[in-house]
């Protein structure tokens, strides 16, 4: 959705001679500090309580501290260096020829990326999902 927004003011502002550049970057959670374990748990708490009790039952506790325990794994997941991003933001604004889009991201992610992207979903989600 929010890629699809940005595609129409890309789309709207070229007739005004304004270029919109999109920067998408990969996982750099680890170099954020956006997340914690304690704040992932602190979330997660409120969620749950917050849940409606059937909706709790129907996935029940062990699945949702799975889940949680998934996200927790992630804060430490990604590149700690932030500088592609930042270089990125730099050079679209800077650049007399920017790109429409960039994406600063490791390998790993640059190709989990291209092929949620652009590989059929069956492929993408056996690879990825299950």
């Amino acid at each position: 959705y929010i890629l699809s927004a940005m595609d129409c003011l890309r789309y709207e502002m070229r007739r005004h001679d304004v270029k919109v550049c999109i920067v998408e970057p990969g996982n750099f959670i680890a170099g954020t500090s956006l997340y914690s374990p304690e704040r992932i748990q602190s979330i997660a708490d409120k969620m749950w309580d917050e849940l409606p009790e059937i909706v709790r039952r129907d996935y029940g506790r062990k699945y949702f501290d799975e889940q949680i325990a998934k996200m927790e794994s992630y804060c430490t997941s990604g590149s700690s260096d932030t500088s592609p991003v930042v270089e990125s933001i730099g050079h679209a604004l800077t650049s007399t020829t920017p790109y429409t889009r960039y994406h600063p991201m490791d390998y790993y992610w640059w190709l989990r990326m291209q092929v949620m992207t652009h590989m059929p979903a069956a492929i993408s989600d056996r690879l990825y999902i299950y």
